[in-house]
């Protein structure tokens, strides 16, 4: 049977969460969830990759969710020097730079607006 997986984040403010993953790194809004007019559930996708935005009630410290305490989210993709291009260009401010690592792929990181660290990579071969 195959596996896919989808990921959740928790942000205070899901609207700078939902622009950071449509305008930084090229998600499509697929659907949202409003209750009395205020933002509750964002639902992201690019290619097969999904990541849903809820909202943080509790208001976690974004430095919480940083490695080595928190959770890395790894998206691979095809071209990582057209990804690289595409932050750049909008002038978001990486984590690190793009680096070739020991186990022979290429990535770089960043935060999103609630903290949480993503490394974009190359595929493996």
């Amino acid at each position: 049977m195959e596996l896919s997986l989808r990921i959740e984040v928790f942000a205070s403010n899901p609207e700078a969460s939902g622009e950071f993953y449509r305008r930084v790194l090229g998600f499509e809004e697929l659907s949202r969830q409003e209750s009395d007019g205020q933002l509750c559930y964002l639902w992201m996708g690019r290619g097969t990759a999904r990541i849903g935005v809820g909202v943080d009630r509790e208001g976690v410290d974004a430095a919480a969710r940083w490695v080595p305490s928190g959770t890395e989210i790894v998206l691979e993709v095809d071209d990582i020097d057209a990804e690289l291009r595409r932050v750049r260009a909008t002038g978001w401010t990486l984590a690190a730079g793009l680096r070739a690592q020991p186990w022979g792929l290429r990535d770089f990181r960043l935060h999103d607006p609630a903290g949480y660290y993503l490394r974009l990579t190359s595929r493996q071969l």
